[in-house]
């Protein structure tokens, strides 16, 4: 059976492992800690738990359980003193204090879901995203650089407080992986939240597995303004150290309704500066559904999605192709042989 790791946060993570479940597959979720907004914040801050939000959305995608006990997971509180926590985050909580360790606690949530796989964190250090600005400010927190505006600032450094060790589990499964997939997400808080753990990169480099990387849809205005596929690719590289064996990338206009919905909100589409960039299969990836939010949920979210069972089936793709040709996948999605 193939190992695949997926790396992220959490709705990103979410959306791929979501496919994926449907396959013949050694999955494990590797989660970013550093989340510190909304519900996450205040569990965080009440019981010094480690992040459960993302944990428990690829505890869901992952779970073979009724779609009922999936839906309890994710549900999220709208009304009295729980408003703005999901269950499965209040769960993950009390099953940490339970058993007095996160990692335990998770572990008890992924039998209790039939969860499909492992789902790790990244580390299990208390840590903060930080980065360092070129004006030598430093903003701190997830929460905080999820909402600030770096558009005025050329340089920037991420970095974790304190510095975290990646979790022993998460690097064994990188190590014996066949592929790793970096997920889609908000650049700094979802992908470089992973990339930035003592220790990570250094096994994304020892690996023998492919490191494929699905692109971003849109580009989030206060953070990638006008971005275009190759700066992702030059700053995901810059933090893992290697670059990328594939890169999914979405060719597919969105439906007249989602465009002017991510318009309004003045999020561009992610594009290419060269047509013949090398090692990038172009797909249709995206979904025209569009995402929906509960008025409980206080972060800032994207509605537009990619499509959890066109990715899957590219990456199986991937997999199964024979590692001694080269082929690519077209438009379509179907395998091709140059």
């Amino acid at each position: 059976m193939k190992k695949v790791v997926v790396i992220g946060g959490g709705t990103g993570n979410f959306t791929i492992l979501s496919g994926l479940r449907e396959y013949p597959l050694d999955i494990t979720a590797v989660v970013a800690m550093a989340d510190d907004g909304g519900s996450t914040a205040a569990l965080r801050d009440e019981f010094g738990i480690l992040p459960p939000g993302d944990v428990r959305q690829c505890l869901v995608a992952l779970s073979e359980e009724s779609e009922l006990l999936r839906k309890l997971f994710n549900y999220r509180f709208d009304r009295g003193v729980f408003f703005g926590h999901t269950f499965g985050n209040l769960f993950i909580t009390a099953l940490e204090r339970v058993t007095g360790n996160f990692e335990k606690a998770v572990e008890e949530a992924s039998d209790i879901l039939k969860v499909k796989g492992k789902v790790l964190p990244v580390t299990t250090d208390d840590v903060r995203l930080c980065c360092k600005l070129d004006n030598r400010r430093i903003v701190k927190g997830e929460h905080k650089l999820d909402e600030f505006d770096f558009r005025k600032y050329k340089k920037r450094e991420f970095y974790l407080e304190p510095e975290g060790k990646i979790n022993p589990k998460v690097k064994k499964a990188i190590l014996e992986a066949d592929l790793v997939v970096l997920s889609p997400g908000t650049l700094s808080t979802s992908l470089l939240a992973n990339l930035v753990v003592k220790g990570f990169p250094e096994a994304l480099k020892k690996t023998k597995a492919k490191f494929i990387y699905i692109s971003n849809l849109v580009n989030k205005p206060e953070e990638n303004e006008d971005w275009c596929l190759e700066d992702y690719l030059e700053e995901l590289k810059k933090y893992s150290g290697r670059g990328f064996d594939l890169v999914l990338f979405n060719v597919t206009e969105p439906s007249t309704e989602v465009k002017k919905r991510y318009l309004a909100h003045k999020e561009t589409p992610v594009k290419m500066k060269n047509d013949n960039l090398e090692n990038v299969i172009r797909l249709d990836l995206i979904s025209n559904q569009i995402a929906a939010k509960s008025r409980a949920d206080m972060i800032k979210r994207s509605f537009i999605r990619h499509d959890s069972d066109k990715i899957a089936a590219a990456i199986m793709e991937v997999l199964d192709r024979d590692q001694n040709s080269r082929s690519i996948l077209n438009a379509q999605g179907k395998l091709s042989k140059k």
